[in-house]
């Protein structure tokens, strides 16, 4: 994401009068809304096109699911953002828009002003949860931690080397704690958070946040 411009967003969900009214608030708010789409072919398609900075994806969707769409354009494009709104809080939605590659989750009865404020943070990597949700996603990964199964990329043999900071970061990452939250305990600046973060997820050949969060939760960061 350029810091140059304004945040690139696409909007998808296949209730038009819903889709207009959330690109015509991102757009009021200095949002560049590049593309909508109602479908989830025409989604896939045209966020290849537009190259959005953040998705804001519905799940229900028809021709293809909303989580086939996450999978596909992340594994396109791995730093794209995607935020899922979506009517249902139901646990199993939540937890397979995450292991799809969603970066967040927010309900459709969220008002205007948390919508706008979770696409800011979204676009920079946070992850976002509709209150009550961000236990349910970290509570499932300490699951995973203790009834591990094999992956299709393991983890490396020996943990790469972490300096003291990135330590420190990644565990209050693990905690929950926004980039932003996290800027304020350390006393240290939101730029040099998103550096630690990044150096460490290159260390680690993790791809994005949530993959983070399950790593340090599986090494128990999140109790220390």
């Amino acid at each position: 994401m350029s810091d140059k411009g304004p945040i690139k967003v696409m909007v998808v969900d296949d209730h038009p009068m819903w889709r207009d009214a959330v690109a015509r608030d991102l757009a009021e708010s200095g949002f560049d809304v590049v593309a909508t789409a109602g479908d989830g072919d025409q989604a896939v398609r045209r966020a290849k096109a537009a190259d959005p900075d953040v998705l804001v994806l519905d799940l229900n969707l028809p021709v293809k699911p909303g989580v086939q769409v996450c999978k596909e354009l992340v594994g396109h494009n791995p730093a794209l953002r995607v935020l899922v709104l979506s009517a249902s809080g139901e646990h199993a939605d939540v937890l397979e828009a995450v292991k799809s590659g969603a970066t967040g989750y927010l309900l459709k009865s969220a008002s205007t002003e948390e919508l706008l404020d979770a696409v800011r943070r979204t676009a920079v990597g946070d992850p976002v949860f509709t209150p009550g949700l961000a236990g349910l996603v970290l509570g499932e990964y300490r699951r995973l931690a203790t009834d591990p199964t094999p992956t299709t990329d393991p983890d490396q043999p020996r943990a790469p080397q972490l300096t003291e900071r990135e330590t420190e970061v990644l565990r209050l990452v693990a905690k929950g704690l926004s980039y932003k939250q996290i800027a304020e305990r350390l006393v240290i600046s939101h730029r040099t958070v998103q550096n630690h973060v990044q150096n460490t997820l290159g260390k680690l050949q993790l791809h994005n946040r949530v993959e983070l969060v399950r790593y340090a939760i599986e090494r128990g960061l999140d109790d220390a």
